[in-house]
């Protein structure tokens, strides 16, 4: 499924999951999926069909019933050094500035005092939130904390960044914004990412495929490659027919037109 890349980073076969055991609520039902290594894949579908929880199961945080899922040839069954995970809300310690943010998952996965004050200054400037270093939370805009989240991920270095609809309560123009920082990001470090959405235009314009989950028990109901050049820039991207095209498709698939 993964096209021309060169090694699959994420695997998954038959993966079913229920909540409260067999003959429970059933969340997932024979999903077979696969990503390849650096490829951009967005995750749409109804509410409640399971997105999130397939998310959490990638990122060893869930367990499953039946099927597999591997990263990197490796089954999945807890949270790995090189995977980051990055959730709808920022999780940020208000008691801990910024830079303390986003060296505390460093801290706490890998038993290191202090990220090098080079690597913090590198992922500042990539954030775009120079002169904030030493703010606290409750003195950032929304948008700015999830910038920190997303810095907390980049900052162990992962091969795969799993996001969970991290923008979902933004306004607008703070998730345009952040949509742009996060296609940079990619443009420039070509990670694997794997991103949870409500949003169409938001898939179309930052992947490379969009997964369709069905109503839940969630099935894997459509893959759409988006062929859209690359770089991709939001004020161009936009006005492309093959855009309007991919989110029409996509629409249709989800029942929206």
């Amino acid at each position: 499924m993964a096209g021309d890349m060169t090694e699959m980073a994420i695997r998954v076969d038959g993966l079913t999951k229920y909540y409260g055991g067999a003959g429970g609520t059933k969340a997932l039902e024979d999903v077979d999926l696969g990503i390849g290594d650096c490829e951009f894949v967005s995750i749409i579908g109804p509410s409640g069909c399971g997105k999130s929880t397939l998310l959490r199961i990638l990122a060893g945080l869930h367990g499953h019933d039946s099927g597999t899922a591997t990263l990197f040839g490796e089954a999945v069954t807890a949270p790995r050094d090189d995977v980051g995970v990055v959730f709808q809300t920022s999780n940020l310690l208000p008691w801990l500035t910024v830079t303390r943010n986003l060296t505390l998952a460093l801290e706490i996965r890998h038993g290191k005092a202090a990220a090098a004050a080079a690597d913090v200054a590198a992922m500042i400037e990539l954030l775009n939130l120079k002169g904030f270093e030493d703010k606290f939370p409750h003195e950032l805009s929304g948008g700015m904390k999830h910038r920190v989240a997303i810095g907390q991920a980049l900052m162990q270095n992962p091969r795969v960044l799993l996001m969970d609809e991290p923008f979902g309560a933004l306004d607008a123009l703070t998730r345009d914004r952040l949509n742009i920082e996060l296609l940079r990001l990619w443009q420039r470090d070509r990670k694997t990412v794997v991103l949870i959405t409500h949003s169409i235009s938001e898939a179309v314009l930052l992947s490379d495929r969009v997964l369709v989950l069905s109503e839940r028990p969630g099935r894997l109901i459509a893959d759409i490659r988006i062929d859209l050049p690359r770089p991709r820039d939001p004020s161009t991207t936009r006005d492309l027919p093959a855009f309007g095209d991919h989110v029409v498709e996509l629409s249709r698939i989800m029942g929206v037109v």
